[in-house]
């Protein structure tokens, strides 16, 4: 067989199979119908259908139906995140201040400013007192280019006329000093020479303006480094305010705990733990007022803070020739026996109180069997020989009887 009718064969043997399985299983040569042409869902065609083929149940047509519309859903539109409440803070009542009414005058930096705020919680039902509030919050002794308070408080007493100053200043002060052409390091020698002579000169404009104030020392932070420091300030405004004669109120021990490290939260002026610092709350603040009220009440003459409880009045005195008043007295009574205790008539009865005491008559009156001598009962003196003891005999004897 030639080469070309090898390729004939080759071509021919597909079609003829084509031919027979086409034969076969009826496949029809026109083109199906749509209702024909439409196979069970999900049937899958395998090689078995050659020599095998399934019937297959043929969807029927249906009529065309609308197709239902669907439902609409409402798209909600995300709400914007809500912002957190803020906590709601209780307003101090305020009363209408006097005309006359005498002024407390507040300086310092940022935490005399916190002072302030306390304080006219405090006197906000008293109409007699004024708190004013001067501080400078980054002012200082250090930077006395920005804010020099030696030189400005004078200015500021013309100004308000107060009956007293409540200072409380120092927390911006742990930087470099300018001493002359030089910039000294914070509690360097000459730092602390110069920081003292700014403390003191502070101290000495307001007493020679004749007005009372108190200072009101620095409390801890949380770097331990500048807690240190605020120590060491503290001893200095206690230097400069008492040399005058103002009085210097320690707050240390109200904002650290018992090893004398920082708190974020403590005790408020009530005894409840509380949140007192980042940096100063409204508690916290309340309690530095705490420390300044007393004082102040004494330069201001307040005896007690408003709405306090008024002191009991002391007792009238006696005079000495006055006679003392005559005090009725009875003796306990018994209710089984009342003159076993001596007396018979209650309190404020009519009667004479009986003369025979108890324990007299207790002593007197005979009382349970005779005592027998020898006994362990027996306390007479000398002692009385005990009776002979009963030989067996005389005892069988004495029982018939």
């Amino acid at each position: 067989m030639s080469g070309k009718q090898r390729r004939s064969l080759l071509v021919g043997i597909p079609a003829l199979l084509l031919a027979l399985v086409l034969l076969v299983t009826g496949f029809p040569a026109a083109a199906p119908s749509p209702a024909s042409a439409q196979e069970l869902i999900g049937r899958a065609w395998s090689l078995r259908d050659l020599f095998a083929p399934r019937r297959e149940r043929r969807l029927e047509p249906q009529a065309d139906i609308p197709a239902r519309p669907k439902a609409r859903t409402k798209t909600r539109k995300a709400a914007p995140p809500s912002k957190p409440r803020a906590p709601v803070v209780e307003e101090e009542p305020q009363v209408e201040k006097l005309a006359d009414a005498r002024i407390v005058l507040v300086v310092g930096d940022f935490l005399s400013s916190g002072l302030a705020e306390g304080l006219q919680g405090v006197y906000a039902e008293n109409p007699r007192i004024r708190i004013v509030d001067r501080s400078n919050g980054s002012s200082g002794f250090v930077r006395d280019d920005f804010y020099d308070w030696p030189k400005e408080i004078g200015p500021l007493i013309e100004a308000e006329k107060p009956a007293a100053i409540v200072v409380m200043l120092g927390s911006n002060d742990r930087q470099q000093m300018r001493v002359g052409e030089a910039r000294e390091a914070p509690r360097s020698e000459n730092w602390t020479k110069e920081y003292e002579h700014r403390a003191a000169s502070f101290a000495k404009a307001m007493s020679e303006r004749k007005v009372p104030f108190i200072w009101v020392g620095v409390p801890a932070f949380k770097a331990s480094k500048m807690t240190s420091d605020m120590l060491a300030f503290n001893d200095l405004y206690r230097t400069a305010s008492e040399t005058v004669g103002a009085e210097f109120v320690d707050i240390w021990d109200g904002f650290v705990d018992e090893n004398g490290a920082f708190i974020t939260t403590g005790p408020d002026i009530n005894g409840q733990p509380v949140r007192l610092r980042s940096n100063l709350t409204r508690a916290g603040k309340r309690k530095l007022a705490f420390y300044a009220e007393k004082p102040l009440n004494k330069i201001l003459g307040e005896i007690a803070a408003p709405g306090a409880a008024a002191s009991t009045p002391a007792l009238p005195a006696l005079a000495p020739d006055a006679p003392a008043a005559p005090v009725d007295r009875t003796v306990p009574i018994s209710l089984s026996d009342p003159e076993l205790d001596g007396g018979s008539e209650l309190l404020g009865a009519p009667g004479n109180i009986p003369s025979v005491s108890r324990d007299k008559k207790l002593a007197t009156q005979e009382s349970g069997p005779a005592v027998a001598p020898g006994r362990a009962d027996d306390f007479s003196w000398p002692r009385k020989a005990p009776p002979p003891a009963l030989s067996p005999q005389t005892t069988a004897t004495t029982a018939k009887r």
